[in-house]
């Protein structure tokens, strides 16, 4: 490969920055563009177009459900999952019969996760459960603090072990995934990595790459380093021994491609696989499909903790409505189902693809109420929070540890 083609992933983005120019989109910033002083919803063509990705077609769809045996996930079939960078080399693997893993994170800024929260893990269960393949996932508790001056070191830690047993209760196999801590794990091969990755990176890179600034802390330019380290099998010598050369696929929100557009970058260099990636729409507040989820703001997001009433309330008083102003209105033109919020919750969560479309024909053409739209809503989150409480309720601290141990993992490692 040449050097040209090596560094294609960050060149690319910076070609075509102003075709999106409207919108705002990276790791700190979701925001759609304003048209006419209306909020718009995130153009996820342009995304594709200005990041330098690839739609996720039929044809990758197809090719995963034969080589699988499995219907693809909700989150593929309606189209949640849109993006991605070599995918189909990871299904070569698989088809070969060939090791890789998967490598996701979450960065604990509370004491509870939101619906938003919960995309990226309930996808790698279900990849997972498939493959059938070591997982590993990153408490980016470190970040946090280096990027909210309001957070304690010790809240952040206290958040990543409340943020970790959220995780667990998403079904993960307790004997092939590794959940850790970067303030209490980053150490050894682990930190040897970070070490090679920052040697690579220079702070013009990242300072074009994230908009950092000179008033900004030096550990947010360095972090880059770190979230990278996990996409190379030699950071985790329990789980792959000293092989270097085990890709992994990242499945995480689009927000995220900057940096592992940085990680591609310097693999080459390094001589280490390039991961893969599998990009996630945004999960929308319920203020609107232009925005996104924030646990920092209470009334925009439906909490891993809150009660069947707060949902209730939550869904009625503040999710954003694609119906008409008045009923009369409603049965006349009908709903925008690409505006409304319990709908756009419910193609994350209803699986029933025949009643998902018969809710979008019926609302289209004004036959079936806001509130009755509102009212299926409520019932699948409701059900959806209720059976992940009860699951969580069962996560001992025990269990907790276990995920959180290195350890080996008796993964076949004798196909290169």
């Amino acid at each position: 490969m040449s050097s040209d083609q090596a560094v294609q992933d960050i060149v690319t983005p910076m070609e075509n920055a102003s075709i999106a120019a409207e919108q705002v989109v990276d790791p700190w910033n979701v925001q759609g563009a304003v048209v006419d002083g209306k909020q718009m919803g995130i153009d996820y063509d342009r995304l594709i177009e200005s990041f330098g990705t690839r739609k996720i077609d039929e044809a990758v769809l197809q090719r995963l459900e034969t080589l699988t045996g499995r219907k693809p996930h909700i989150l593929l079939r309606r189209g949640i999952f849109f993006s991605h960078r070599e995918l189909n080399r990871i299904l070569d693997r698989y088809e070969q019969k060939k090791p890789f893993y998967l490598y996701t994170g979450r960065g604990p800024s509370s004491d509870s996760m939101h619906l938003g929260h919960m995309i990226p893990f309930l996808f790698c269960q279900y990849l997972q459960d498939i493959f059938d393949c070591p997982l590993v996932i990153q408490l980016t508790d470190d970040e946090k603090f280096l990027f909210k001056p309001n957070l304690k070191l010790e809240e952040c830690i206290k958040f990543s072990r409340q943020n970790a047993k959220d995780i667990i209760a998403c079904g993960f196999n307790p004997e092939k995934t590794f959940i850790f801590s970067n303030l209490l794990h980053v150490g050894g091969a682990f930190y040897q990595n970070v070490v090679r990755i920052s040697r690579c990176i220079t702070y013009s890179q990242a300072k074009s790459t994230f908009g950092f600034n000179e008033s900004d802390n030096v550990g947010k330019s360095h972090f880059v380093s770190i979230q990278a380290a996990p996409s190379f099998s030699n950071t985790f010598p329990a789980i792959f021994g000293d092989r270097s050369d085990i890709p992994c696929l990242i499945p995480c929100a689009i927000d995220q491609d900057p940096y592992f557009r940085l990680t591609r970058d310097v693999a080459h260099k390094l001589k280490y696989p390039k991961p893969a990636l599998i990009h996630a729409k945004f999960f929308p507040a319920l203020q609107g499909p232009g925005t996104k989820m924030s646990a920092s703001v209470d009334s925009s997001a439906i909490f891993m903790t809150d009660t069947q009433g707060q949902i209730k309330n939550k869904i009625n008083r503040h999710a954003f409505s694609g119906g008409g102003a008045s009923m009369e209105l409603h049965k006349e033109f009908g709903g925008k189902p690409e505006e409304d919020i319990p709908f756009q919750y419910l193609s994350f969560f209803l699986d029933d693809d025949e009643e998902i479309a018969e809710i979008e024909k019926n609302y289209r053409a004004g036959t079936l109420s806001t509130g009755d739209l509102k009212k299926r809503c409520i019932e699948v989150l409701q059900k959806f929070v209720g059976d992940f409480q009860t699951r969580k309720a069962a996560i001992t601290d025990e269990v907790l540890d276990h995920f959180m141990t290195p350890r080996s993992m008796n993964i076949d490692l004798s196909a290169k």
